[in-house]
Order: structure tokens, then sequence, then C-alpha cells
């Protein structure tokens, strides 16, 4: 064989090889569970044609819960996967524990892609004698239909044989429901019970399930009359192009008609020339969470800009044990922003307790007195103290021009309460601490009475450092924010890790140690306790909660969260 053909041959292997590799390295990375780190298999939900334009709410996964349950397995640790599979299985008895049904033998076979859940209407019977009666509506892919169609008979013949109920079929539009409805019922009402499981399967692509026949026939009307669909809503559709990043779930609220829902008011008083408020919410894997991408529509016309490349300097001051930090540029304009579109909802509320607090504690009214001089950076963090239920807080805040004014200006407000005003050495920084005298009393076992003590109560402090000035709640509070930045927050790795999917340019951030955070949160918000039990795995695992925003243009606010998630007793 000459050398030249045998170059020849050389080559012509290696490229066979590399091509072998490379369709190879193709099938494994597609089928792979971390491809679901591109999103789900589907961009966007399918069955939106069977959602109403007015619906509250419509949630969507879309991927199979298969896929998510490997890719779970994939990226736990070995240690901790047999864990990972038992509260899985949990899930799957939870959802199904009323019934006969077993997921892996009767829903696996068949499940698609796509998990759709709407509530389509606030009262679907529009009876106001037996209250608001919401309709929902369940759509979900079907891989096999003749699979499903067995799955709907060995449903509802289960609840036959239970005796209580009769099984009822009907013809509509060329499709065929099934529900089941009281024997004592049965036929007076000739099927339209004000709500009773109804399901049909479409085609040889959905099934569907709904809290009454009225609801499944709406959601067909709404394919055939494309007018009639979510899916062919330009507000809807406006929404879904704001959202850029592949996603494996989405969520649709119509904001105005969810808070009517909550309220339990199946007749709002919506003006139906008027854009309705909206958030839409796409959500994708990440390797150690969850990141949610969010677009609000229908709240602002101001376009706002971006304004950092990274996190703010004064974050240096804020202590690695912080449970809650906030941090960015301008607390002037953003309390503006804020107190224009306050609202009555629980976030709101407990951002007005927290300012309460310090307001109660600090005698001052923050908004007039410290926000409106912080036009450059700023950051303030809580910190849990175990030793007392009030935690510490602390305030940095970048000097710009009239800020020294604004300081003399707390220091007179401190004096008017009797405080004194004075220096104190905290390491080599001096700083500035708003002190009362007050007395005590210790009992002394041996004594009938007790001694008279003096102390100095600590109402505040507040010291300059560099460019900055820093509040603090207490004198261990300040020694915290001032031992250095390889002490501080920014230079931890977790919160480094909680800010790396929230890349800059952005307007800041909002951070939260779940552990750390949860017992001051429980007592601000009894609410959150029953989101705990709602989304107790999602509570178990969470972390951290790192949020940012990324302006608005054109009306549309986008931010992006990131639940960091990881062992229930990992730190």
């Amino acid at each position: 064989m000459k050398l030249r053909s045998f170059f020849q041959i050389l080559v012509a292997v290696a490229i066979g090889l590399l091509l072998t590799a490379a369709v190879g390295f193709y099938w494994l990375t597609s089928q792979s569970p971390l491809a679901l780190l591109r999103g789900g298999a589907i961009a966007n939900p399918t069955a939106a044609m069977f959602v109403p334009k007015q619906s509250p709410v419509m949630v969507s996964l879309l991927v199979n819960p298969d896929r998510l349950e490997a890719f779970r397995q994939l990226v736990a640790r070995p240690g901790n996967r047999r864990r990972s599979r038992t509260e899985l299985n949990q899930i799957e008895q939870t959802l199904l524990g009323n019934t006969d049904l077993d997921y892996r033998r009767d829903i696996q076979p068949w499940l698609g892609e796509e998990i759709t859940l709407a509530v389509t209407s606030l009262d679907f019977d529009r009876d106001r004698q037996n209250g608001a009666q919401p309709g929902y509506l369940l759509a979900v892919t079907t891989k096999d239909a003749e699979r499903s169609r067995e799955f709907l008979q060995l449903f509802y013949s289960q609840q036959a044989l239970a005796g209580t109920y009769e099984l009822a079929f009907e013809q509509y539009k060329g499709v065929n429901l099934i529900y089941r409805r009281p024997l004592a019922e049965a036929v007076a009402n000739n099927g339209n019970l004000p709500s009773t499981l109804t399901s049909a399967v479409i085609g040889d692509r959905f099934v569907l399930f709904a809290n009454s026949p009225k609801v499944l026939r709406s959601a067909i009307n709404n394919v055939q009359v494309e007018s009639l669909s979510l899916i062919n809503s330009p507000v809807y559709q406006q929404s879904l192009q704001n959202l850029t990043k592949p996603r494996i779930g989405l969520s649709f609220v119509n904001l105005p008609a969810i808070a009517a829902l909550i309220a339990n008011e199946p007749n709002p008083e919506l003006d139906p020339s008027q854009v309705p408020q909206t958030l839409t919410i796409g959500l994708a894997l990440d390797k150690q969470g969850l990141v949610a991408e969010t677009a609000l529509q229908g709240t602002s016309t101001e376009d706002t800009k971006l304004t950092l490349s990274e996190p703010v300097k004064a974050l240096e001051y804020i202590p690695k044990k912080a449970a809650l930090a906030v941090a960015g540029v301008d607390l002037n304009q953003l309390w503006t922003r804020l107190s224009a579109g306050a609202t009555q909802d629980d976030l709101s509320q407990l951002l007005k307790q927290s300012i309460a607090s310090l307001e109660s504690r600090w005698n001052v009214d923050l908004a007039k007195d410290i926000f409106s001089f912080v036009e450059g950076e700023y950051a303030l963090s809580l910190l849990p103290r175990s030793d007392r239920v009030n935690p510490d807080w602390i305030f940095v805040a970048e000097k710009t021009a009239g800020a020294d004014a604004k300081i003399e200006h707390l220091d007179n407000l401190a004096k008017a309460e009797g405080f004194s005003v004075g220096n104190l050495s905290v390491g080599n920084q001096t700083i500035t601490a708003w002190t009362k005298l007050i007395t005590t009393t210790k009992l002394v076992p041996s004594q009938d009475d007790g001694l008279m003590k003096l102390e100095a109560q600590v109402r505040g402090v507040h010291a300059e450092v560099e460019n900055y000035e820093v509040f603090a709640t207490s004198i261990e509070a300040m020694a915290e924010a001032l031992e250095g930045r390889s002490n501080s927050l920014i230079a931890q790795e977790k919160f480094q890790t909680a800010i790396a999917p929230l890349p800059p340019p952005n307007n800041g951030y909002f951070y939260l140690d779940w552990n750390s955070a949860q017992p001051a949160i429980e007592r601000q918000l009894p609410v959150i306790r029953f989101a705990e039990l709602a989304g107790k795995p999602l509570f178990d695992h969470l972390r951290s909660l790192s949020i940012s925003s990324y302006g608005s243009t054109d009306g549309v606010q986008r931010s992006k969260l990131f639940f960091r998630l990881g062992n229930a007793n990992a730190t």
C-alpha cells in the first residue's frame, strides 16, 4: 500500500469516527436528563387552546414528570437519591391518595409532555344562589390515546362500583364526554350538575378533566371558535414574547381576576376596555435549583434603565450571617415607585411591617428622613439574634450631596427624643451612638429589695466609613458591619452562588437565606405557613431565594428569581 493511500484511509477513518462521536454526543445530550437545562419538549402550552381569554390563571408543566425525576436523580448526590425517590413516591401517593390508581401502572404508560391546569372562570354556572363555583380544567397530552381511554374506563368503572355514582355519556360536537353523577340526582339534572368530574379524550393528543360538563363543553367551544381561546389573545401572545429563556414550565396570571378569585367575588367589576394586568412566569431548571423569569404587564408605563454591571460595594458592610439583604442604587427613586404602586397583598404588608418596625425603634420617618438622601448605592440587611426576638438591622448608604445635613438632622431627632448623641470607639472606628440612661432592678437572693442599676440603652448607631454612612440598631451589629470584606456577605460562596443565575446588568438584588429568615418571616406573615404546607417539597429543600429586576420597557417589568435548593439539613 502506498503511503498516500494509507493516509487517505486514515483520514477517512478519523472523519468517520468524529462523525460517529458527534452523532453519539448529540444523541446522549438530547436524551440525557441534562437536556432539560435547555428547556422542555415544547416551548409554550398547546393546551392553551382550551383555556378562555378571561382565565384567572393557567399553569403548565412542559415536560414529562418522569424526565424531571431522572434529572433530579442525576443531579442529586448518590447518598440522597433514595430519599429523592421516596419523596417523589409520597407526592404521587398524595395526589392519588383518594383513588385506587397507581401512577406507574395506570398513568405513566400514556402521559405525554404537557400538563396544564387552569381556572377557566370565577363562577361557571353564574348562579348566585349556590355561591361562586370556579371552573377548573386539567389538560394533559397523551402519547397513547388508546391507553388513555382505557385509563378513563378503569377510573370511572371504579367510581360506579362504589355505588354512590352512575356514569353518564354525552356526545358534544364530535367529542365523547364521560362524567359521574350522584344516583339521586341523575335524571333530574340531566348532566348539568353544579360540580361533577368530567373527562374526554380529544383526538389522539389530549385528555381533558373538568369539574363540570359545562366547563368541558366551554373548553371545546374555545377550540372551535378561535376568538374565545387564550392562545389567540394578543395580551397572552405578547406575554410569551417577553420571556426569552428556555423553560420547563409556564404560568399566566390575570391579576384582577385572580384577586377576585381569592376574595371569592364571582362578578368583579372589571373594565373590559382596559388591558388587564398580567403576570407571566417562565420556569427553568438549574443544576442547583429553579430559575423563574417574570414579565409583569399593565402596571407601569414608565421605562426604567438598568443601572448595575456588578453588585454594589455597599454589600461589603453586610455581615455574612445576614438572613436578608437588599442592595441597589437610588433608594429614593425605588421607594417612590413602590409607594405609588403599593397594594394590599402580603408582600406589601411584609415590607410595610418591616419599615414600621424600624421607624418605631428609631422614631423616624424613613422615607422622609433617610430614603430621600439615598441617591447612590445602598444595602439593607436583617441579622437574626438567637438571644432575643427582635433582629438587628444594618443600613448602608453611599454619601451624596446633602447627606451630611440629613445625618445631622437624624442626630437632632434623637436629641429631641431625649437621647444623648456621643462618640464611641469600635476597634479603630469612631461611631456615633444614640443612648439613654435607664434604671433597672437587679434582684439579689440574700436581700429583700433589689439593687437599682443604671444602664445605657442604645437606640441606634452610625458611622462614616470611606464614602458610606453605616447605620445599625446595636453596637454589636455595627461591629459586625465593620469587620471587613472577608467577613461580608458578598465574599461568601453561598451569596455568589445565589446571584450567579441573575447576571448583570440589572437593578440590584434581593437575597433571602431561608433557614435563617424563616422564623422571622413566619412571625410577620402567618399565611406563609399555609404556603409551606402547599409547597412542602419546595420549602423542605429551599436554601435561599434571590431576585433581581431587569427594568421596565414598553410597560413590561421584567425580573428573575432563583430558588436555590438542597438537602433539607444542608447549609
